[in-house]
């Protein structure tokens, strides 16, 4: 748009499942994102992330790693496995944090909704989440906290909200977001 700065944001989705309760919610998040966000969801059903594979490395990561270079921020949508985030998400954090010295994730700012059917909306998966952020220095938005419990009951198939308090919710989710990405990304060339 002219006049409005726009910023490439990656989502990442923690489950892999078609009928995922997370993917629905990300997609209303997508929805909801203000017009300086310019979303798109990237992969990360990846090969497990190995040192002995940098050598050659699987054509995925090779992929994965540059359509995240590419991105000015992140959001990732995660449910909760066991009081933390799915395996396949920590993969991929992993496999973009390597080779040493050439994260993909250094410095972009990032937000992070969890999504569960149960009461505390994904609370540990969120937290052990941030946790690893943190070390690979991606800046995680503080507030507001996006826990999405009970989700089961919120989101069509396709990602339409199903009530006006869990619009209203998403929508200041992703202005915040929108707000935190403009004051971090880095500028590009």
């Amino acid at each position: 748009m002219p006049g409005i700065k726009t910023f490439d944001v990656a989502v990442l989705v923690g489950s892999l499942r078609k009928a995922s309760i997370t993917r629905k919610a990300a997609l209303a998040l997508m929805a909801a994102a203000p017009a300086s966000l310019t979303c798109r969801m990237v992969g990360v059903d990846l090969p497990l992330y190995n040192e002995d594979l940098e050598a050659a490395p699987p054509p995925a990561w090779t992929q994965f790693r540059q359509e995240m270079a590419s991105a000015d921020a992140v959001l990732f949508a995660t449910p909760e496995y066991n009081r933390s985030m799915p395996g396949n998400l920590k993969n991929a954090i992993d496999v973009g944090s390597r080779p040493y010295g050439h994260s993909v994730w250094d410095g972009k700012p990032a937000a992070i909704v969890s999504v569960s059917p149960g009461k505390i909306g994904g609370m540990g998966a969120n937290f052990a989440l941030r946790q690893a952020l943190v070390f690979i220095n991606t800046p995680v938005m503080q507030q507001p906290e996006a826990y999405i419990g009970g989700a089961a009951d919120l989101f069509g198939d396709d990602g339409t909200v199903k009530n006006a308090d869990t619009a209203k919710f998403l929508d200041a989710t992703m202005t915040a977001f929108a707000r935190w990405v403009a004051a971090l990304a880095p500028a590009k060339d």
